[in-house]
């Protein structure tokens, strides 16, 4: 399977944001991605729509970080938030780009926290942020460019006669995990590394994302009760976070809130995350990866977290449609795999084992 730039834009355009005649689109992206930006800009018109370009260099936002005023860094202009609500719809597409050395994370931080008014996932309904596979994102993923091509082209279907179809049968699979995760109290995950993490997800509702939203996708998620998690959690999958390589992260939780963390590589830019605001140390959402498509991790946190059979936990901003009422500009998702002596388990029973959903959870 080869990478085709046009296939990727109809699902995108048709399938993930629907763009109907005279929506204005936003499409935003590296000069990386300029393979797929003229496709999807082609594929746009063709709906009627009404695509806006915006293009950045590779290491813009890295600039930004760098040599912003504290005024441009903190806030916004008001007619940038003018120009964001001025939006039918937006596609961000990614471009892995080598990390940019010598970033204080803490103006990162910040950064993040003055951007947050405009992100796509406030403003719009209609909102999907994908990728385009770069020789970059390749490295990272220890692929060369046409395995790390395959790679993404799989994760997103884009292989299958009928991508949409595909992600029908996802959709309609997580639904059934929905059903019995609904009815569930408490969530223990346990690992033979030490993980022991009690939260509740009472009352919450679960999202069925079927990559409308992120493309690929292949998850479900809700946001657990803000001071239900204690216990300790340690992620065994590595990430990237604003350029930075992070391993090995523990968390500790009490009553919902972060009160330990280490990590035994990166850990100045996780404390430094934790630091972003009140809300970066509780827990914004728990996720449960069914993507089959996606069997390794890649160092990309948009195809790692949907992993079949791991689980994943985010500090930060909670989604408010699943109930969650935790506030911040940080949305960190981390990862453990569950495929190799993991257990996830709903008020005592057995939901998953080894990375397997039990027979019970899926029927």
């Amino acid at each position: 399977m080869t990478y085709d730039p046009d296939r990727h834009a109809t699902l995108l355009a048709d399938y993930c944001v629907a763009a109907q005649p005279g929506d204005r689109v936003l499409v935003s992206a590296s000069t990386l991605a300029l393979p797929l930006v003229e496709a999807l800009h082609r594929t746009l018109l063709q709906r009627g729509a009404r695509p806006v370009i915006r293009l950045s260099y590779p290491g813009q936002v890295e600039d930004v970080q760098r040599y912003a005023s504290d005024a441009v860094l903190d806030t916004l202009h008001p007619g940038d938030v003018d120009d964001a609500r001025a939006f039918d719809a937006s596609i961000r597409i990614l471009t892995p780009t080598p990390s940019a050395p010598g970033l204080d994370p803490q103006r990162a931080a910040r950064y993040r926290a003055g951007q947050a008014p405009i992100s796509p996932s406030r403003l719009h309904p209609r909102w999907n942020l994908t990728l385009y596979p770069t020789e970059e994102g390749a490295r990272a993923a220890g692929m060369t460019l046409a395995e790390y091509e395959d790679f993404v082209a799989k994760a997103m279907f884009l292989d299958a006669p009928n991508p949409v179809a595909r992600w029908g049968e996802v959709r309609a699979f997580q639904a059934r995990l929905i059903d019995r995760l609904s009815r569930a109290d408490e969530v223990r995950l346990t690992t033979a590394a030490g993980t022991d993490l009690r939260l509740s997800v009472k009352g919450r509702s679960w999202s069925n994302s079927d990559a409308k939203r992120n493309m690929p996708s292949g998850e479900v998620f809700t946001a657990p009760l803000e001071t239900s998690a204690n216990g300790t959690v340690t992620f065994d999958v590595p990430t990237l976070y604003e350029g930075v390589l992070v391993r090995g992260v523990t968390l500790t939780f009490r009553d919902g809130e972060v009160t330990d963390a280490t990590a035994s590589e990166g850990q100045d830019v996780l404390h430094a995350a934790l630091q972003t605001d009140r809300g970066a140390r509780f827990l914004g959402e728990l996720g449960i990866g069914t993507n089959a498509g996606i069997q390794q991790p890649s160092m990309n946190i948009l195809f790692d977290e949907k992993i079949g059979g791991t689980v994943h936990l985010a500090v930060g901003q909670a989604y408010p449609e699943n109930g969650g009422t935790n506030t911040s500009a940080l949305h960190w998702d981390m990862i453990l795999d569950l495929r190799q002596g993991g257990r996830m388990q709903l008020d005592g029973e057995d939901f998953q084992v080894d990375g397997q959903f039990v027979e019970s959870a899926v029927h």
